[in-house]
C-alpha cells in the first residue's frame, strides 16, 4: 500500500472501532509499519473516531518524528513490538471495556487472559498474557510485552496480543483487518467469560487438539 492508503485504512480502522464501542475518548493508537523502514502511528490524546490521514504521525525507526501530529505516548510500546515481532505489521491498542474489567476483576491466569471457552478464541487469538500496571507509555511496560513475545516464540507458541493491566489489549498482526478481528473475538471472549461468573468450562484437551489438527490453532 501506498502511504496515502495505508493513512486511509488507519482511519477507517480507527473509526470503525470507535463506531462499535471498543474505544472510546481519545483512548487508544493504531500505528502501521512502513516497508521503507519507520511507521505511521495516530498522535497523542487523538480520538480513533475522527482521525484524519494528514495529522497522523510518520516517524522514522529510531522514533524521530517526521512529519505530523505529535505520536501517541505509546510510541516507544509499538516500536518494542515491531522489534520483538519482524512478523507484525501493525499495532491496535485499545481500551476496550470487558477487557479492562477482566484486568480489575482478576484474569485466569497471568499466561492466560481467558481460558480457551470458545473453538474461534483458540484458532483465531491464542495465549495472552496480562502484563502488570504501570503509567501509560511506561518503557517498562514496552520491555515486559516484548519479552513475553519472545518467550512465546522460544515456548513456539507465538502471541499476537498482550493485555495491560487496566488500560487494555494491545494487539499486532501482519493487517489491520486481521488485528482487528483479533481485538473483536478477544474482547468478545472475554465478555463471554464474564457473564458466565468466570464459570465456564474451559475446552478439553482432545478438543483443542482437534482444532490443532484441521486448523493448526496454535494453542
Amino acid at each position: 500500500m501506498t502511504h496515502a492508503n495505508l493513512r486511509s485504512e488507519i482511519c477507517r480502522i480507527g473509526q470503525s472501532l470507535y463506531a462499535r464501542g471498543y474505544v472510546h475518548a481519545s483512548a487508544g493508537n493504531i500505528s502501521v509499519k512502513l516497508p521503507e523502514g519507520g511507521f505511521l502511528i495516530t498522535p497523542t490524546d487523538a480520538c480513533l473516531g475522527d482521525l484524519q490521514p494528514e495529522a497522523l504521525a510518520h516517524v522514522d525507526g529510531s522514533g524521530t518524528q517526521i512529519s505530523g501530529d505529535r505520536a501517541s505516548k505509546t510510541l516507544r510500546l509499538h516500536q518494542h513490538i515491531y522489534a520483538a515481532e519482524p512478523t507484525a505489521t501493525c499495532v491496535i491498542h485499545t481500551h476496550a471495556s470487558h477487557l479492562v474489567q477482566l484486568s480489575i476483576q482478576g484474569v485466569w491466569s497471568a499466561q492466560d487472559i481467558v481460558p480457551p471457552i470458545t473453538p474461534y478464541f483458540v484458532m483465531k487469538v491464542g495465549h495472552v498474557p496480562q502484563i502488570p500496571y504501570a503509567v501509560p507509555g511506561a518503557l517498562t511496560v514496552a520491555a515486559q510485552v516484548a519479552a513475553a513475545i519472545q518467550r512465546s516464540q522460544r515456548d513456539e507458541k507465538p502471541i499476537r496480543a498482550v493485555l495491560l493491566e487496566r488500560l487494555g489489549p494491545v494487539v499486532w498482526h501482519a493487517s489491520l483487518s486481521q488485528a482487528s478481528a483479533v481485538l473483536e473475538e478477544l474482547e468478545e471472549t472475554a465478555k463471554l467469560w464474564l457473564a458466565t461468573n468466570c464459570r465456564a468450562t474451559p475446552l478439553s484437551d482432545e478438543a483443542i487438539q482437534d482444532l490443532r489438527d484441521a486448523f493448526g490453532a496454535r494453542w
